[in-house]
């Protein structure tokens, strides 16, 4: 038995159709060989409220810390929650322009749940055969399209 916290995969993706416009997220969640998968939309939004939310949905099923790595091909999560966030944070949410940071519920939100766990944030590039992130990707794809009907 392995003490300390529980290892969890966290896979992720967003897409929207126009931008804005309607989108979707999808995002598989890892642990012990077990797969869970997660999508949903929003019938005008982002490509990036998607992409934070793909995130979200996910570290909010985790019911207790984890040691958790994020994989996304979203360059803007990434270096947001690991590069700009402890600035904007600083700054009153306000970014090196001094406007106010887009999509900052959003944000808070996942600094939030991310402070409850550790957590790795991972690029990888889109579209590009990792297996993970294609399936993200088709299930927002598949998310945008049940907005549809």
């Amino acid at each position: 038995m392995s003490h300390g916290l529980t290892e969890v995969e966290l896979f992720c993706d967003g897409a929207c159709s126009g931008n804005p416009g309607p989108g979707g997220y999808g995002a598989i969640l890892r642990c012990r060989g077990i797969e869970k998968e997660l999508s949903g939309g929003a019938a005008a939004t982002t490509n990036n409220r998607m992409e934070l939310t793909a995130a979200i949905a996910g570290l909010t099923e985790l019911t207790r810390p984890c040691r958790v790595t994020v994989t996304t091909d979203s360059q803007y999560l990434v270096k947001g929650m690991t590069q700009w966030l402890a600035g904007w944070q600083r700054n009153g949410w306000r970014n090196s322009k001094k406007e106010p940071v887009l999509n900052r519920d959003l944000w808070e939100q996942l600094a939030a749940l991310s402070a409850q766990h550790q957590v790795q944030w991972q690029w990888v590039r889109g579209h590009d055969g990792h297996a993970e992130n294609e399936r993200c990707d088709l299930l927002a794809r598949e998310a945008i399209e049940t907005l549809r009907q």
